[in-house]
């Protein structure tokens, strides 16, 4: 990539869980010649190519304040000073970064003018919780309570703190930036984070092989589903409790279900169950179609592209919340969508353009969704290429790339 007038310089970037949003700008900037990456973690191990890796101490996230509502400041207060710690340690030894890139999301970014007056600084905004029209009180398993409107207002303070020293704010979708207060809206710039399609891309030679040894391929009717962790904020309830109608309509389809059974956005299952894949398993009986049904687990890169890939439907359902990497993955590898008809989807997949979409809760919609895209193959071919035209013209790589360095480049400039 060139970086135009872009003077070489030293860029500190900042992530609890490297290199998590920034994987492709970093490694970028770091290739370049002139530019010195930094990039300061807690993830213990973490490496990348030509980027100096600073760890920093996890803080102890067990204790908590005697009032509620100051737990979650409490908490990323906690990251904010272990932070400020080691850049004071690295201010001390001269290091002094024209440019940090951050993700506020923990508490990382509290302190940052603190240490370094002088930095631009770009924050990544990718959440804003609010009271109505987003994940609170969008599902009746969790229904809003006024203790829980407060504690999320509670958990923004950082998230302003953070923004409010920014000299410019990334947010990767217009839904996200959206979600923030309007005071910040001419501050942020939309930028997604960028799906390389020319790796993430068709293959009809695709091939997937579940546990029992059974090779699964295009031929097949396949239904995929695929988060981080199967969890309601992913509609993992949605589609477990549509599983018995679902595959008694489609008799020859198997369903491959991709994630791992811990929680990143919902809250905790109730006890006794030690995840919600559990719990929702104990309160469906799959009877017969059990054996077509199929937890993969987490899955290496290259084995979830194949799967999706050979995709006769991808299933992509969320809450009001941050759209997931996933649904464009799915998307530019040419995946039938069905997808939940919530905001942030509908900015990615147009109904009956590019994807099919259902009301969320509806499970006879799921099913009555699935089976007219199976139904229809003229149809779903169409659909097929405009997905994955979608994320060609609008979330390619080095398009999204060429977008962060012009505002890079701006943020320097001054």
């Amino acid at each position: 990539m060139k970086f135009c007038q872009m003077p070489p310089c030293d860029i500190l970037f900042l992530h609890q869980n490297m290199p998590g949003q920034f994987r492709h700008l970093a490694a970028t900037f770091a290739a370049a010649p002139g530019f010195r990456v930094s990039f300061l973690t807690r993830r213990e191990g973490a490496a990348m190519p030509g980027i100096r890796t600073i760890p920093y101490p996890s803080p102890d996230e067990t204790r908590e304040t005697a009032e509620p509502l100051l737990a979650p400041v409490e908490k990323v207060l906690r990251f904010g000073r272990a932070v400020l710690k080691a850049g004071l340690a690295l201010r001390a030894e001269g290091y002094h970064p024209a440019l940090i890139i951050a993700h506020p999301g923990w508490g990382e970014a509290l302190f940052l003018r603190e240490i370094w007056p002088k930095a631009r600084i770009i924050t990544y905004g990718e959440y804003y919780y609010r009271a109505e029209g987003g994940d609170i009180d969008f599902d009746p398993l969790f229904p809003a309570r006024p203790e829980g409107l407060a504690r999320a207002r509670m958990m923004n303070t950082h998230l302003l703190l953070a923004h409010e020293q920014a000299d410019r704010i990334i947010s990767p979708t217009q839904w996200q930036k959206d979600r923030h207060p309007a005071l910040l809206h001419d501050r942020i710039d939309v930028i997604f984070d960028g799906i390389d399609t020319t790796r993430v891309k068709p293959d009809p030679a695709a091939r997937f092989v579940l546990d029992d040894g059974t090779v699964l391929t295009a031929q097949d009717e396949v239904i995929t589903y695929v988060a981080r962790n199967l969890e309601p904020h992913r509609g993992i309830h949605v589609l477990i409790r549509a599983l018995p109608a679902l595959l008694a309509a489609r008799p020859r389809a198997r369903v491959v279900i991709v994630g791992g059974e811990d929680v990143s956005y919902s809250p905790a299952p109730p006890p006794p169950h030690a995840s919600w894949k559990a719990r929702l398993l104990s309160e469906v009986d799959l009877g017969a179609v059990q054996a077509r049904v199929h937890f993969a687990g987490k899955l290496p890169y290259q084995t979830y592209l194949a799967l999706l890939a050979l995709s006769s439907v991808h299933l992509y359902l969320t809450f009001p919340f941050v759209l997931s990497w996933s649904c464009m993955e799915a998307m530019a590898t040419g995946c039938l969508m069905v997808a939940s008809d919530t905001g942030p989807v509908r900015e990615a997949i147009a109904q009956g353009e590019n994807g099919l979409l259902f009301a969320f809760h509806d499970h006879a919609a799921l099913v009555e969704t699935v089976c007219a895209a199976l139904d229809d193959p003229a149809r779903g071919a169409r659909l097929r290429q405009a997905a994955r035209e979608t994320v060609v013209s609008r979330y390619d790589l080095r398009q999204c790339l060429v977008d962060q360095a012009r505002l890079i480049e701006r943020v320097l400039a001054g």
